[in-house]
Parts: structure tokens; sequence; C-alpha cells
């Protein structure tokens, strides 16, 4: 794909918004991944029925799929599809990294039997305490197994799940943050040669029996193996911005500004602040509350009530939208709750919302063989050559 900058290219900004976790339905190989029947958003909106989105239905999230009690009858606002991950895999990094434009030739490798001795010798080697665990395990369930133990002997909390990660628990009185953070360092140094995708720091609070996992939480992602849309903006000069876990998921890579946050509430209110300041390029948001308190969690009510704070947001959002402006709201896997056989991502389809003070009615945009095909739009839209993976659909938007 070859594109040119043009002054409105240069004054154009890109948000995407990634809803994370919120699937809309299974993939067709769903089965080789034990994710038959799987579909996140449709569940959640057929087991609470009151849920009240009335603002993505206005951009035409029921026009996506068929969401029970969300009305698909009047024209959307936004244009509307769903995209398809090409790559082998079903979690967070390997998903944003494909929204960028980098789909996986070689999956990252799991290790839902414990991860081998060798890895767990080397990391011990390196942090000087020993190891609990090292199983697949739900997060909140390892630690109210562990934690009392792990109180006692300072020892890690090591456990993986479905996805390819290597998750380090620990209490934040009983080990500094500083310290967890500087082991999860020493662990991706060691992951690298496992092909590890995240090494994740989950430090916890609480007493036994009541324990809780903070949002100091941090990530440790493999750096990307190829240039992504974010490389290819930042080396034109054009603005990168990451709000959430967008610059630990790229490891820094083409992400210039970024922002912590702890939850969705302050996810959209950087992001509010962001489109109040930055003039042009990307704003890249990840609102993770979905994916990590909700879907992991199985709190199908939770999940509806994130829903609807989003939803309450999205008009201050679409106002603050300047004319050449484009939002995109997406996802980057599925977790569904209500699914009962694993409590981790599900492989699904994501939402494609795509919307503009340009629009005056939104567009069908299909079904994307790739996720890639948002990062060739974002490429294209601000005007940056992008040669990799993803056809971009600006052109059938009514620009």
């Amino acid at each position: 794909m070859k594109n040119s900058k043009s002054k409105n290219d240069m004054s154009r900004r890109a948000l995407v918004v990634v809803l994370d976790s919120a699937g809309i339905g299974e993939l067709p190989d769903a089965a080789r991944y034990g994710d038959s029947g799987a579909a996140t958003l449709p569940h959640i909106y057929e087991r609470v029925p009151k849920i009240h989105t009335p603002n993505l239905a206005a951009l035409g999230l029921g026009h996506i799929a068929e969401l029970r009690g969300l009305r698909a009858d009047a024209p959307p606002s936004a244009c509307f599809g769903k995209m398809a991950e090409r790559s082998a895999g079903k979690d967070t990094t390997t998903g944003h990294w494909e929204l960028m434009g980098l789909e996986l030739e070689e999956p990252f490798q799991t290790f839902g039997e414990g991860f081998p001795e060798e890895l767990l010798f080397a990391f011990r080697e390196a942090t000087g305490r020993g190891v609990l665990g090292n199983k697949a395990a739900s997060g909140t369930a390892i630690i109210e197994e562990l934690g009392k133990e792990h109180l006692a002997t300072g020892d890690w909390i090591v456990y993986t799940s479905a996805d390819s990660v290597f998750q380090l628990a620990a209490h934040e009185e009983r080990v500094p943050l500083e310290e967890l953070y500087a082991a999860c360092e020493e662990a991706r140094k060691i992951c690298d040669g496992y092909r590890i995708g995240r090494v994740i720091a989950r430090p916890f609070v609480g007493r036994p029996g009541s324990f809780t996992r903070t949002y100091n939480r941090h990530d440790y992602s493999m750096p990307p193996d190829g240039p992504t849309v974010l490389d290819a903006l930042n080396e034109a000069g054009v603005p990168v911005s990451g709000v959430g876990k967008i610059r630990d998921i790229f490891a820094g890579a083409g992400v210039g500004e970024s922002y912590a946050t702890h939850g969705n509430a302050e996810g959209i209110e950087q992001t509010l602040a962001l489109l109040g300041k930055q003039r042009s390029g990307l704003i890249f948001v990840n609102l993770v509350d979905f994916d990590m308190v909700y879907g992991h969690r199985r709190n199908v009510e939770g999940y509806a009530r994130a829903l609807e704070e989003f939803d309450r947001a999205l008009p201050e959002i679409l106002s603050a939208l300047e004319k050449q402006d484009l939002l995109f709201i997406t996802a980057d896997h599925g977790c569904d709750p209500t699914f009962l056989s694993h409590t981790d991502h599900t492989r699904e389809y994501v939402p494609l919302l795509a919307a503009s003070p340009l629009f005056s009615q939104g567009v069908p945009l299909g079904t994307r063989g790739s996720f890639a095909d948002l990062g060739a739009t974002v490429a294209q839209a601000l005007g940056v050559a992008w040669s990799g993976s993803g056809e971009s659909f600006l052109g059938e938007l009514p620009l």
C-alpha cells in the first residue's frame, strides 16, 4: 500500500479504543482453542437484559451481531463490521500487534503444564527467592491458595494460563513493588529464549481469605519481532500516544507519550485529556477492566456495567472529535464471562466501529480478514506509507 501525506492527513487524528476482550462471536477455528460457543458481547446482552448502551447502539453495534435488546433498525451513525484474527493465538499481545499490522507466523509458546525447571532455576538464581505454584491457574484463585505460604516464606507465586504468560504474584507488604518489577525484568530476559509473550507483575494486598489484586500490575512484553504501524508513524514524525498498557504491550516500540491508568474510568479521563491537547497523530487506548476485572473473573453483571460506563462517556468523546478525526472502537480477543470451560481468553471475532464528524451515516465494512486492516487504515488516514499486513478500508468510509 502506498500513501502520501497531505495537509489534511497531517491535521487528522485517529483515536483507536480497544475494549479489552470485547469479542463478538466465535471464530471458525474456535474449537481448536477449546472455545466453541464463545461469544462475549452477545452473551452479556443476553444475560443482562436491562443493559443500557444507547450510544453504542446509535453507532451501530447491533448491526455487527444480534445483541439482545440492542435496536438495529435505525441507520447507524458509524461504519460497522467485524475482524477475524489471522495470527495463531488469542492473547493480548498477539491481538494488539495484529491490530497494528504485525501478524504472527510463529505463535508464542504456552506452558499449560508449568514452566520447565531450567527456566525456574535461572529465575531463582536471578532473584534470590524461591518459587511457589508453577501451574496454570486463575490469578485470584492461586493467591488465595498460596498467599499465606507466600507471606510466610517470601517465595514468588508463579503461574500461567492458556495464554503465553509468565505471571509473578507477590504481596505488596511482603515484597516491595520495586523488587517485584525488577524480578519481572529478569524474568523477561529469561523468557525471551522460550518465546513467552508476556511477563506480568501481579501485586496483591490483604490477608488470607480476602486477598485483592491491585492496579500496580505491570506487563513486560517481548519486543515486536517485526515492524508495526506504530513504528511507521514514529519514523514519519507522526505523534503516537498510548493510554493504559499500550506501551507495555509493544515494549515501548513506536510509542511516544504514554499514560498508565488504574482502570477504565482513568483511561477514559486520559483519553479526553489527550483529545484536548494532541492536535494530530494517533491516540491508542486500552481499557483493561473489561478483561482483567470482569472477563477473567466471570463477572457478567460487572462487564455489563463497564459497557454502560463506556457508553456514557461516548458523547463526550465524540464531541471532542474535530472534523477530520476518525474514531475506531474494537477489541483484541474475547473473554466470555459466561463461558464455563475455562477462565481464559476466547478466540472470537472483534467488533469494528468507525466514526467521524464527517459521516452523515455509516456503511457496512463487512468481515475483515485480519485485525491488521485497522492498522493499515490508520496509516493511510494519517498519510503514512505502510507496506506490511492489512488492507486499508479508508476508501470505503464515507469521507
